[in-house]
């Protein structure tokens, strides 16, 4: 089946910034894909983004777009679904923007349930303001702030998000665009708030520091260790260290959405207000 990428493409923003090989390249093209096949048209969506690589991406998208400030992604895309519940609301950011600096506005959008879609494009590293680390730096590994490796356990964002409350997880990885896509469009049919981790390369600032300069060592390194949730259940703690879990991880679709849950209540105040 062929898709249509051109329409939801600013083709006059081309060529784009990234680094040759870099990750986000592919997360766009799943997220087009998952529009197409959903068939959205590019009026009715509303992509949001804070500071970062990652956060430039909805500057080459023919959508409503919105480049906002460091961390804040999220409460500007609360206020675009709270006002215009009709559109489809979906944030894109990196693992610094969205994790550390954006951290508290992440757990708690999944706390409340709200009918956004999150994704993190988790490539391990500040990209574009000089590769520190981040909340989600591999215990050891090297950033231009810890040139002797990472001291501090890195967060795993599916187990965060899931915690918080997040009614759909999933994680997927650069070397597997088609599953990307797949998981995206799960997640932005989900009624509910929506996360999904694709862990990513950044092979200029991650890279370079820990022995995978080049792009496609990187996203072999990245696959390589990606298996399917069944495989993960049965393997050893040991194994699971050099490892992660793909796919959907957590659903459910019990849970209230927020824009419901605040609509009803003014419906019940103007009953009573009119009574």
């Amino acid at each position: 089946m062929a898709f249509d990428y051109m329409p939801y493409i600013r083709q006059e923003k081309m060529p784009h910034m990234w680094c040759p090989g870099c990750g986000i390249g592919t997360v766009m093209k799943s997220m087009i894909r998952s529009f197409s096949e959903l068939e959205w048209a590019p009026e009715d969506i509303a992509v949001v983004s804070g500071i970062g690589c990652t956060s430039r991406l909805p500057g080459y998208l023919n959508v409503n777009t919105l480049h906002t400030t460091h961390g804040r992604a999220i409460s500007f895309a609360t206020g675009i679904k709270m006002h215009r519940q009709d559109k489809h609301v979906v944030v894109i950011s990196g693992d610094g923007d969205g994790s550390a600096i954006g951290g508290n506005h992440l757990i708690h959008a999944a706390r409340r349930n709200i009918d956004i879609t999150v994704i993190i494009n988790n490539n391990n590293i500040y990209g574009m303001t000089g590769g520190q680390y981040s909340p989600t730096t591999p215990l050891g590994a090297k950033a231009a702030t810890a040139p002797y490796g990472n001291l501090e356990p890195s967060f795993d964002l599916v187990k965060l998000l899931t915690g918080a409350g997040a009614s759909f997880v999933a994680r997927g990885q650069v070397g597997n665009g088609k599953q990307v896509a797949q998981l995206l469009k799960k997640a932005f049919e989900h009624k509910g708030f929506s996360f999904v981790e694709i862990v990513s390369n950044c092979h200029t600032q991650f890279g370079r520091r820990n022995k995978m300069a080049d792009p496609m060592n990187m996203v072999n390194w990245i696959n390589d260790r990606a298996v399917s949730e069944r495989k993960w259940e049965k393997m050893s703690d040991d194994d699971r260290a050099k490892h992660f879990p793909v796919g959907v991880l957590h659903e459910d679709t019990e849970r209230p959405e927020y824009c419901d849950t605040y609509e009803k209540l003014i419906a019940k105040l103007a009953e009573q207000q009119s009574a």
